[in-house]
């Protein structure tokens, strides 16, 4: 179809970035951003990737999407964007902000082997409204700016051209599931599509998603098929590499068992998965579908360690030492510029020791928690906060977070790496905590929920939360000196977690985005940082053996805009710390926890110290 106005894309090279990262140029040289299949714990063998250059058009001005009952009229020449990068970013080719109502299209060619089936239409995920036209016909919207959703669009095609046309809205006022994408976020915002769109083909009937949970103490794996049809059976088949170790059948949308005779266990030091093959058959036995996928054998709870409440992995104490991972780029700002570029983060986090990656109010394409199953990273999972649920149409507001909380949870679900939800972090639009904290767990039993990570720091805007008193977690944050009285710790139900530690800055010149930058504490050089962390590791572990402390999370990853304070430079080219030093603390404190309640008490020390 020969309007994809392709003539009119603006031509970019590295001079024309900010602040490019080592993955820039191969994002601009892609016909097909971000190739790779999208979804890797469901994955069929035919799809098609709709990534790359579409018409775009964005303006106040435009026709509202949400009020829109037919496509509006593109002009003649229209700009380009390259999908999925947010019309904000440098990388979509846009690069401006404030555009409000956003439209997209692009041409659709259904191969001819799918002749006869069902399309599926997949959204990775669309901030923070979107409808979606084909062939001028309204097929269906979304709400919700950080969850996948996907629409039939076979009723819709038509022989020959087809027309995608997809209008987005995102007010950016704070009253919605945003995180830093609010108006009270202090980074770049960004609105529109910003994961993978792509085409799969399906049968009639057919599976929609996979419920897998691990059930250590029985020794065996839960599995829910959720499919599109009724009456129909579910084989499981089981797989450790490459070996078939079990195989069940059930029926759709009801749980059956796997059964794992003596499971090879998931953990960061061995994260090993099982390969699941999962058929979908009719009353006449033959098969209508067909997905691949993967789970992992692991348990997390909280339990007794010489009295004192922690955090079990798989049954033992490893104590959590984490960083916060907020996922910006310099060029993609949410979305990351290559599939490299996406599982460098994960891989900086495992070379450095680190055992956790907190997913800070932001939640990632599938590929990502996908790199952290395989690499053997625990994700403590934030939900994107709001900021005004106090507002006249606090009703509406909050009820839509709650939506979006389950939303992200059931599309998360079978993600063995989660360990931990996170509803609320300090005051950022927490409302109603103990109750969420309650509907969490209920939701998901099988995870820990920390409530309200950094309960003590609450920006001043609205009153505080507080601690909510429920969860599995007595959680704080601390910037400041390292003093007893500012660690949390354990009570009689939870453990105690320093969730946000570090804020240590390092200026690098030609390495910043062009704002102030600034951090908690500015240090001289890469040696006394490095150094300052291992302080800090020390300080942590007299914590964790003498007072209950059982996680800590070190802010942050990389340099994101005007915070100076990662691991590596908001660009990655630069390592901050020397990665050696961070990791034999992180690790030489994980070995050192595993130790806890193993040795015998002979020791006739009891003397209790003062503590101001």
């Amino acid at each position: 179809m020969a309007y994809l106005a392709l003539e009119v894309a603006k031509a970019q090279s590295l001079d024309d970035f900010t602040l490019p990262s080592p993955w820039t140029a191969e994002a601009l040289k892609a016909e097909i951003p971000l190739p790779e299949y999208p979804r890797p714990q469901m994955q069929r063998s035919e799809w098609q990737n709709l990534n790359g250059r579409w018409d775009y058009m964005g303006g106040s001005s435009l026709q509202d999407p949400r009020q829109a009952g037919a496509p509006p009229t593109f002009p003649a020449k229209t700009e380009s964007i390259r999908v999925p990068f947010a019309p904000e970013s440098e990388l979509s080719g846009i690069a401006r902000s404030g555009e409000k109502f956003l439209w997209y299209r692009r041409a659709l060619t259904i191969p001819s082997a799918w002749k006869g089936k069902r399309i599926l239409l997949h959204f990775g995920a669309v901030d923070q409204y979107a409808v979606i036209f084909v062939n001028g016909k309204k097929v269906g919207d979304h709400t919700g700016g950080y969850h996948a959703f996907s629409l039939d669009i076979s009723d819709f095609l038509k022989t020959g051209d087809n027309t995608l046309v997809v209008g987005a809205y995102d007010a950016n006022d704070g009253k919605t599931a945003s995180g830093k994408n609010g108006d009270k976020g202090d980074y770049t915002f960004s609105s529109g599509i910003w994961q993978t769109v792509w085409m799969e083909p399906v049968q009639q009937k057919y599976i929609s998603q996979l419920k897998l949970i691990p059930e250590l103490k029985n020794n065996r794996l839960q599995l829910t098929a959720l499919t599109q049809g009724k009456d129909l059976t579910v084989v499981a088949t089981a797989y450790a590499d490459n070996k078939q170790v079990a195989t069940a059948t059930g029926t759709d949308h009801n749980a059956f068992y796997l059964d794992i005779s003596k499971p090879h266990l998931w953990s960061p030091e061995d994260p090993f998965l099982y390969q699941l093959k999962v058929e979908l058959k009719d009353k006449k036995g033959r098969t209508v579908d067909q997905v691949d996928s993967y789970f992992a054998m692991r348990s997390i709870s909280i339990g007794k360690v010489d009295g004192i409440n922690r955090t079990l992995l798989n049954g033992k104490f490893q104590f959590q030492i984490g960083v916060l991972d907020q996922g910006y780029w310099p060029d993609g700002i949410f979305t990351a510029p290559t599939e490299a570029a996406l599982l460098y983060d994960i891989e900086l986090a495992k070379k450095a020791g680190f055992n956790v990656i907190r997913k800070h109010i932001k939640v990632e394409p599938m590929r990502w928690y996908y790199h952290c199953d395989r690499l053997g990273l625990m994700v403590w999972q934030d939900m994107p906060n709001l900021w005004y649920p106090d507002d006249t149409d606090s009703v509406a507001v909050r009820q839509q977070f709650r939506t979006e909380l389950k939303q992200m949870m059931d599309q998360l679900v079978s993600v063995p790496s989660i360990v931990t939800w996170v509803p609320f972090n300090e005051n950022w639009g927490a409302f109603e905590v103990a109750d969420i904290t309650k509907w969490t767990k209920a939701y998901d039993p099988t995870r820990l929920v920390n409530g309200n990570s950094g309960y003590n720091y609450a920006p001043g805007y609205r009153p505080a939360q507080g601690d909510p008193g429920n969860g599995d977690f007595v959680d704080r944050h601390h910037y400041r000196k390292m003093e007893d009285k500012a660690f949390p710790q354990p009570d009689e139900n939870r453990a105690a977690s320093l969730g946000e530690f570090g804020g240590k800055g390092l200026f690098v010149r030609d390495h910043m985005w062009p704002v102030e930058n600034n951090a908690y504490e500015i240090l001289i050089n890469r040696d006394i940082l490095s150094d300052t962390y291992v302080y800090l590791l020390n300080e942590i572990e007299q914590r964790m053996l003498y007072s209950g402390l059982s996680c800590a999370i070190f802010t942050q990853t990389s340099d994101v805009e005007h915070e100076i304070n990662g691991l590596v430079t908001y660009d990655r080219q630069v390592e901050k710390f020397d990665m050696k030093k961070v990791k034999d603390i992180n690790q030489a404190i994980i070995r050192n926890s595993e130790r806890l309640g193993k040795k015998k008490k002979i020791s006739s020390i009891s003397r209790l110290y003062p503590v101001e």
